[in-house]
Order: structure tokens, then C-alpha cells, then sequence
């Protein structure tokens, strides 16, 4: 899997400077981040609503939506595949490949964390749950 999204992400770097009338990607970098995150988040919905839906053939579809989408905001946000490999190789140690790294080191040693203030929620914008295909 990682040399397919590797390839991925070369593709992407390589797209991010074609023309953004005929590009997809260089489209996404014309447009920045914001554009790039709010593309990840609604390909995120229609997975998930896919999935809910009982749709393993959207699902897959769209999943590789999703990682075309979180490659090209990897790639403006300086992010390469091989940082998020060592991430997952990291937490694998910690933990086993299977489970969710806590948000707090502290949730590790089995120590309550202090109660601080959830963090903000950040409205994108507003859109319909239905699918546009």
C-alpha cells in the first residue's frame, strides 16, 4: 500500500504546478489549504455515509477519493508519506498496529489527563449530506 500512495504522492507534487484549468491538483494548490481541507472532509462524509449506506463498492471509490484528497494537503502542508509511516511505526511500538494512539501520553501511564476545554469546532461550509453523483 505505501508505494501506491508514494507513487500518489510523487503524482501529486509533480501536477501541483500544471495548468489549474486543465488539472484537478494544481487546481486544489491554486485554491490553498482551506480549499484542500474542505474536499478531504466532504470525501470523509461520503465514505462514511457509503459505509452506513452498505455500499463497499461507493466505499472504495471513495476512499480513494479520500486519499488523493489527504495526499494533496500532505503535500502543501509539507507533509511526505514517509512521516506518516514512521508515525504509524511509532505508535505500533507504543501500543500494537491495531489501536489508536490517546490523544494524551499521559492516558499511556494510566493516569487520568487534566480536564481542559474541548477544542473548537470549525464550520466548513454548509452543504447537503445527499450524494452529487
Amino acid at each position: 500500500m505505501s508505494d501506491s500512495l508514494e507513487r500518489l504522492y510523487l503524482a501529486v507534487l509533480a501536477a501541483k504546478d500544471l495548468d489549474p484549468a486543465v488539472s484537478r491538483t494544481a487546481r486544489l494548490f491554486q485554491h490553498g489549504p482551506t480549499k484542500m481541507a474542505k474536499k478531504l472532509a466532504e470525501e470523509a462524509v461520503e465514505v462514511v455515509i457509503d459505509a452506513v449506506s452498505g455500499k463497499p463498492d461507493a466505499v472504495v471509490r471513495e476512499s480513494a477519493d479520500l486519499l488523493y484528497n489527504l495526499t494533496v494537503l500532505w503535500a502543501a502542508c509539507g507533509v511526505r508519506p514517509e512521516d506518516v509511516w514512521q508515525e504509524m511505526e511509532r505508535r505500533e511500538q507504543m501500543l500494537g498496529i491495531a489501536e489508536k494512539l490517546p490523544k494524551s501520553s499521559v492516558k499511556l501511564a494510566g493516569v487520568a489527563p487534566p480536564r481542559v476545554g474541548r477544542r473548537p469546532i470549525v464550520a466548513l461550509q454548509s452543504r447537503s449530506l445527499r450524494k452529487r453523483h
